[in-house]
């Protein structure tokens, strides 16, 4: 029986694994990780779901500062043995030579050996109706999103409590494609709330539009999010129609509420679409 696989374009190969357009590129020409079929007539390069584990073993690999030669002769070895010899002799350098956090190490383990234990990711199709909330808009470069969210979520605050506006569910984030096609475009940090936002500094009023969404989970350290994003993508490239428009996240539990990132918890959203109410 024949298998009919699932493509994904460029674009949504770099949302999947937060490499952008040009980086699959480059690694195309070089070799290191080819997509599986370039269409003749117009050169887009296309992926299949399962080149998302390789392309995330390969950035785990490139955030170990592991030069790119070093990362072909890791994915060519002959066997598992030389394989992980290769890998040991580099991470064994990283700890004597640069220090490199734990964190990092056992990242790239847990890519290379998943547990077997580990359980299929749960994910879901929601329906989000419009939501009005107070918003902070602004051209982010992704290194230092992460701090961006912060200070523009407790400006957000703030701002509704001296506004003494109800919050009217958890914080949330919308990021434009160029985010991961390019590391750099337009995010957006919500609040919901209930009442009349007064504009005041960097903080707007916004209704957040109606979406259809396949949404996953991800439980941790924002650093391992692309876990969740790769999964994700898998789900909606086999089971889902996927639409154009930016991803969303909602941070159920974040910095604001414990400084233990094994305990925060985020919803990532895939925009789809949905013949029928399921």
């Amino acid at each position: 029986m024949e298998v009919m696989l699932s493509y994904l374009s460029i674009g949504d190969f770099s949302r999947a694994t937060h490499m952008t357009v040009k980086t699959l590129r480059h690694y195309h020409r070089i070799g290191l990780l080819e997509p599986a079929g370039v269409d003749p007539h117009t050169g887009y390069r296309q992926y299949t779901a399962d080149q998302i584990p390789i392309a995330q073993v390969i950035r785990r690999f490139r955030d170990l500062d592991m030069p790119l030669e070093q990362i072909q002769a890791v994915l060519s070895a002959p066997d598992l043995t030389t394989r992980n010899e290769r890998i040991s002799a580099h991470l064994t350098r990283l700890e004597d030579e640069l220090g490199r956090t734990q964190r990092a190490v056992s990242s790239l383990r847990n890519l290379l050996s998943p547990s077997a234990s580990q359980k299929e990711p749960r994910i879901e199709l929601r329906s989000l109706p419009a939501t009005p909330a107070a918003a902070i808009i602004d051209i982010v470069d992704a290194g230092s999103g992460a701090a961006w969210a912060q200070g523009a979520l407790g400006e957000l605050t703030a701002t509704l409590t001296a506004q003494q506006l109800h919050i009217d569910g958890p914080p949330g984030g919308i990021f434009g494609d160029s985010i991961f096609t390019e590391h750099r475009g337009q995010a957006t940090i919500f609040l919901p709330c209930t009442g009349t936002v007064r504009p005041v500094g960097r903080v707007t009023e916004l209704e957040i539009p109606a979406v259809e969404l396949a949404v996953i989970e991800h439980t941790g350290s924002p650093a391992d999010v692309d876990h969740a994003y790769g999964a994700l993508a898998e789900f909606v490239a086999r089971h889902a129609l996927a639409v154009d428009g930016p991803l969303r996240e909602y941070y159920l539990v974040g910095q604001r509420d414990t400084l233990d990132t094994t305990q925060w918890r985020t919803e990532v959203g895939w925009p789809v679409f949905r013949a029928a109410a399921g």
